[in-house]
């Protein structure tokens, strides 16, 4: 079956006759295979005429043409008399519905969120709201409104080609260099741009999320990686990760002249690919990621330290102008060091099972500062085994790929090597890669540079830098794909420690409780018991016990 090609159109306002006159004229050229109209097809005092030359059918509909309720107009009477009736307004002209789930004759499959955000739906009045101005019960289609639990209830549509809805989701312009000015957001605000409505994008995953804009203006972010829900949801050989394209339509026939009209074709298989410039998913809390990163910003003060950079007791020192700084701690206080006798040895993973700490006996905060030049080696020799073995045993069982990743700085504590079991398909896609780019491009860090794994300038990589190595066996032919990135960093630059941690969550859907390592406690008894199962398992790869 050929890819549908779709054309969509911003708010009609009551401007039906010239808008499907324009379109049949573009049908006739392009053959769509439907079409979409975003907002409100219908204005406050649609003509008569109009009306009567719709539902005569002598106002022709020229391909099959899906629309909901808008967020400024409700529905005229006489076509709420139509959709009570269980009709379709006139031939091709189909209604989705307020709240809907729908599955095209193509297989395309959209979800609709129609009308403005509401407490909660007003009770019908004697006469059955018959002019749709009001609410009626949630069972109602034709009303101009929705609520949060419709909202939440369409997150078990699971999934969506397309999202049509009548609001903006919250925050969607974060993390894009598309241009909004302040005066179109300020519209958007007053259009009540909803967080509802950003969690059911987040919850869907939609290729594309359309919608129409409350002012005389058009807006198309970049693309934007959506985190993977099956892997939310524990299953690490997902490899369901989407990208969403979110427009929104300038209403139709608009003195601006801005873009009302916009049309694409939905292949499948290459929406699946992430595109240049796609960024990281706006559809987080904004407050929760700033506080988040200002929980978990290095400061480089060495006083500070603990695991990641946390004090002993969970909350940052307050800094002070002219404070003097304290030495690091030295191996007996070291949280990764065996003199330390408080060194929690039972512990192997954080943000899940499938997460492994490989870490140098000596105390060093990057092997380039090793105090000889043969443990240097030494130790960069046996952590780069276990990390070869850990990847050889997670393909071998488990079919999966994996990042192991570490942020060498002069000032850190002590040097460890993070690696997280990923589905092969996220690095042998370029997914993986992808999600590492585009949250350095969110955070304006360095651009990463992408190396030989097996080059010598790569083993002596000097001064401060993250480094990420990239590797999976391809089902399909046990070709080995792997890649090392290296991104430098200033010595004295201010650096988020859970950077890469935090894109990886992101990309496995684990962004809203497994990112911090303090959301991720366990007792010893459950960590022992993970610690345990993980030495069996790796005991066929276990190069010390030979």
């Amino acid at each position: 079956m050929a890819a549908p090609k779709i054309i969509v159109l911003g708010s009609l306002n009551g401007n039906l006759e010239s808008a499907f006159k324009k379109l049949s004229a573009l049908h006739a050229k392009n053959s769509f295979t439907l079409a979409l109209l975003t907002g409100d097809v219908f204005g406050p005092s649609t003509p008569d005429s109009v009306l009567d030359a719709l539902l005569s059918g002598s106002l022709p509909v020229p391909l099959p043409t899906y629309f909901s309720v808008g967020a400024a107009h409700p529905l005229p009477a006489r076509i709420v008399a139509k959709l009570r009736a269980d009709e379709d307004v006139c031939p091709n002209l189909h209604f989705l519905g307020r709240r809907s789930v729908t599955k095209t004759s193509d297989g395309l499959r959209i979800v609709s969120l129609g009308g403005a955000l509401v407490d909660s739906l007003p009770p019908n009045d004697d006469n059955g709201n018959e002019d749709g101005a009001a609410g009626n019960n949630s069972k109602e289609q034709h009303v101009a409104f929705h609520t949060q639990d419709d909202a939440r209830s369409l997150k078990g549509a699971n999934g969506a080609d397309i999202l049509l809805t009548s609001t903006w989701p919250a925050d969607i312009w974060k993390y894009s260099k598309v241009p909004l000015d302040d005066a179109h957001k300020s519209q958007v605000a007053a259009a009540t741009a909803s967080r509802c409505v950003a969690e059911l994008c987040a919850a869907l995953r939609p290729r594309y999320h359309l919608t129409a804009s409350p002012g005389a203006f058009f807006y198309e972010r970049e693309p934007f990686i959506q985190a993977a829900a099956a892997a939310a949801a524990g299953d690490a050989n997902s490899d369901d990760v989407s990208v969403t394209r979110f427009i929104s339509l300038a209403p139709y026939g608009n003195a601006a002249k801005q873009k009302a009209l916009y049309a694409f074709t939905l292949n499948k298989a290459v929406d699946d690919a992430v595109p240049p410039g796609a960024t990281a998913s706006p559809l987080l809390s904004a407050s929760r990621d700033k506080k988040r990163l200002r929980n978990d910003v290095d400061d480089g003060d060495a006083s500070s330290y603990n695991r990641y950079g946390q004090h002993h007791d969970g909350r940052r020192q307050k800094r002070h102008r002219h404070h003097q700084q304290l030495p690091p701690p030295g191996p007996d206080q070291c949280f990764f060091c065996l003199s330390n006798p408080n060194t929690a040895t039972h512990m192997h993973a954080l943000t899940f099972p499938g997460h492994l700490l490989i870490i140098p006996l000596p105390h060093t905060p990057t092997l380039s500062s090793s105090s000889s030049s043969s443990s240097l080696a030494s130790a960069r020799h046996e952590m780069t085994r276990f990390r070869l073995s850990l990847q050889s045993m997670l393909s071998r069982r488990f079919s999966l790929g994996a990042i192991t990743w570490e942020i060498s700085r002069a000032r850190n504590v002590h040097l460890v090597w993070q690696l997280v079991a990923l589905p092969a398909a996220l690095v042998t896609r370029g997914l993986a890669e992808a999600a590492l780019r585009v949250e350095a491009d969110a955070h304006n860090y360095p651009a990463f540079i992408t190396k030989a794994s097996t080059s010598k300038e790569d083993e002596d990589e000097a001064g401060d830098f993250v480094r990420v190595w990239l590797w999976a066996e391809s089902d399909d032919d046990d070709a080995v794909h792997s890649k090392t990135l290296v991104m430098p960093l200033e010595a004295e630059a201010r650096f988020d420690l859970q950077f890469v941690r935090r894109a990886v969550g992101k990309l496995l859907g684990l962004e809203a409780r497994r990112v911090r390592w303090q959301d991720c406690a366990q007792t010893e008894e459950e960590e022992t018991k993970d610690a345990e199962a993980f030495r069996e398992a790796f005991k066929e790869w276990d190069f010390t016990l030979e």
